[in-house]
């Protein structure tokens, strides 16, 4: 094909890590020859592993947010894309102060990623923080010191266990590694505590599966299990819940745990704008070729959450939708849309997983790199060290934080944020589970 003479509009939505790393890799390719536009609700690249480290106190928010402005040089638009017209081949979107625009396109990259997915439990959105973004963790923090400043003030012995009482859904990584970090937390607000009463935080992690941390195998999950366990979080698996409510939480087999504080780690569900092009999805999401084009969608692509792209390392799956897929797969969708307006050639994708690691705090951790299991410090040392090559920015932010809170208590105050977050817009009622790096 021929290459254009005038630019060609190539429209991302979404800039998560498909989408970030797929803009970076389309100016570097196309420059001058398109005219590149990222349409997202927020202008930054949330690194959503270290949420758990941000919840628990050892990063700031900023630290795991790259800001778009002076690292990509495409125009960046605020919103969420609500519709997308083949036939006009123009999205439909709406801007935090609820605006509506259309933006036209040449070639379309799909990088919306997912949302919070959520089984149907009575009261769960109402009641429970689905913990997503910056602004969910920093509440948790915040709810968790509150509520355990309220307890050590109360003379009810009742008010205290519930407000000190904490519940977990899901023991996926984000589910562990959250309650791993938060469980330091409190202990640590709880050791320092000098007053009339004595607190005792206690941390409940459910699920309905028989295992913490499935995806690393079943060896590393029942260490990781032993490390929660040995820390008194008490660990319910193969345990559903069938209500919760601003009192606690009541499980399938009819217990009540009396709580203030319940967060939704259940996993996530592919975005909804898949369904946006009328074709037959793969469990939600989009089947795209090696070259990750939409199949029967000529001129679009698709790459992570979204996306079930064929992995060549295993004939007949998909690849997992992990963080380290969609940046890689940024890259090959890149080449692929340039190659469509006749820059280069395009390339199938193809990606052996490095493995997965879980960060438990302190100097615990699971980790599968390369497929080889470790655990203790070495697993701790894996995951950040592969954090920090991963991350597109802030490394300096992140490795001074880790270095100053090494060995330092930290610090127990709240910030007076009394609202708890809304669930994300998208919150989907079905879809399969993924990890999120």
């Amino acid at each position: 094909m021929a290459a254009r003479s005038d630019p060609a509009r190539v429209l991302v939505v979404g800039c998560g890590f498909g989408g970030f790393h797929a803009v970076r890799h389309l100016e570097r390719r196309l420059g001058p020859a398109a005219e590149v536009t990222v349409v997202a609700p927020t202008d930054h690249l949330l690194y959503t592993p270290l949420l758990p480290e941000v919840a628990g106190g050892v990063l700031d928010p900023r630290d795991i947010t790259v800001p778009v402005t002076g690292r990509l040089r495409a125009r960046m638009v605020l919103g969420r894309v609500q519709d997308l017209d083949l036939a006009r081949r123009v999205a439909v979107s709406t801007d935090p102060e609820g605006r509506v625009r259309e933006l036209a396109w040449d070639r379309l990259v799909l990088a919306a990623g997912s949302v919070a997915r959520a089984v149907p439990v009575r009261g769960l959105a109402e009641h429970a923080v689905a913990f997503r973004t910056t602004a969910d963790a920093t509440y948790l923090r915040d709810r968790v010191l509150q509520q355990l400043q309220l307890a050590a003030g109360t003379d009810d012995r009742a008010e205290r266990a519930e407000r000190s009482t904490f519940v977990v859904i899901g023991a996926g990584f984000a589910g562990t590694e959250l309650t791993a970090f938060l469980q330091r937390l409190a202990a640590s607000f709880a050791r320092r505590h000098h007053g009339a009463h004595r607190l005792t935080p206690r941390w409940v992690l459910v699920d309905a599966g028989p295992r913490v941390l499935p995806e690393v195998g079943e060896r590393l999950g029942a260490r990781a299990l032993r490390v929660l366990r040995r820390r008194g979080v008490e660990v319910r698996l193969g345990t559903t819940v069938a209500e919760v409510s601003s009192g606690g939480v009541r499980t399938g087999d009819g217990d009540v745990v009396a709580s203030r504080t319940v967060v939704w780690c259940g996993g996530v569900a592919p975005h909804p704008l898949a369904q946006a092009l009328g074709l037959p999805l793969d469990h939600g999401r989009l089947p795209v070729d090696d070259r990750l084009q939409v199949v029967g969608a000529p001129g679009i692509f698709a790459l992570g959450d979204l996306a079930a792209v064929p992995d060549l390392t295993r004939p007949g799956w998909s690849t997992a939708p992990t963080a380290q897929h969609a940046m890689r797969q940024g890259r090959t969708v890149a080449r692929s849309v340039a190659a469509s307006l006749g820059r280069g050639r395009s390339r199938a994708y193809r990606h052996h997983d490095l493995g997965l690691a879980a960060d438990l705090g302190g100097w615990q951790g699971v980790a599968r790199p390369l497929g080889l299991p470790v655990s203790g410090p070495a697993a701790r040392v894996a995951a950040r060290g592969y954090h920090l090559s991963a991350l597109p920015g802030n490394r300096a932010r992140v490795a001074t934080s880790w270095l100053t809170g090494a060995g330092r208590a930290p610090l127990l105050v709240h910030l007076d944020l009394p609202e708890r977050p809304a669930w994300p817009p998208g919150y989907c009622g079905a879809g399969a589970g993924t990890r999120s790096t």
